[in-house]
């Protein structure tokens, strides 16, 4: 099969026939695993085109899986206006991962980058379909602790060596007790990873196609 390239898709979010802009790469199999990335915060220019996104949106092609990417609601062409609130950031990764998994018969690995990693976690709880979860320098404040505790498949979590909001020193404690979750340091690199960019795509790429 060759190259499969990304494609726009608009992702049903209200009532009103108001959606989310998303770009989608499809699997390698009809029944491919999916992936689900979330971008930073909407307040702060957050998007889908975040290179730690697009880093994570391409390991999943290069490792042969589905993938979809979103903009939050009132960023790029998304329907509605932007918010900083974690409960509008839910109800998005929610209607996309509805998106996803409604297209996409295989289990689901939900994945974010910073903001987007807490709404990861939150729209993940007592979802079946999501097995595994693949966070990237999550804030600890924002991580719904309890949803975590509980999830039971397997976690990795990215992290940089001298990120100030998502320290790994903050971030170990709160997957000890879990015992299918990896930390994972990216040397050198601060929270918007200016450095590490290909270390996140690397071991993102070793990571996914493991028990799929």
């Amino acid at each position: 099969m060759g190259k499969r390239e990304e494609r726009a898709v608009a992702i049903p979010w209200s009532d009103d026939g108001g959606a989310l802009d998303g770009l989608a790469i499809d699997g390698l199999e009809d029944d491919a695993v999916g992936v689900v990335v979330a971008a930073p915060h909407p307040l702060y220019g957050g998007s889908m085109h975040s290179p730690v996104v697009n880093e994570i949106a391409y390991a999943a092609r290069n490792a042969g899986l589905a993938s979809l990417r979103f903009d939050w609601r009132g960023v790029g062409a998304s329907a509605g206006e932007p918010s900083g609130d974690l409960a509008d950031a839910i109800a998005d990764y929610t209607a996309a991962l509805d998106h996803l998994v409604a297209t996409v018969p295989g289990a689901v690995v939900a994945a974010g980058y910073s903001f987007g990693a807490g709404a990861a976690v939150a729209a993940s709880a007592g979802r079946r379909e999501v097995r595994r979860l693949l966070l990237v320098a999550p804030p600890p404040a924002m991580l719904p602790g309890d949803a975590l505790a509980a999830f039971p498949g397997s976690v990795l979590v990215i992290a940089a060596e001298h990120d100030a909001i998502a320290p790994p020193a903050d971030l170990e404690p709160l997957l000890g007790d879990l015992p299918r979750a990896r930390l994972a340091v990216v040397a050198d690199a601060d929270h918007f990873f200016g450095v590490g960019l290909a270390e996140i795509g690397r071991l993102a790429l070793d990571w996914l196609p493991a028990e799929t």
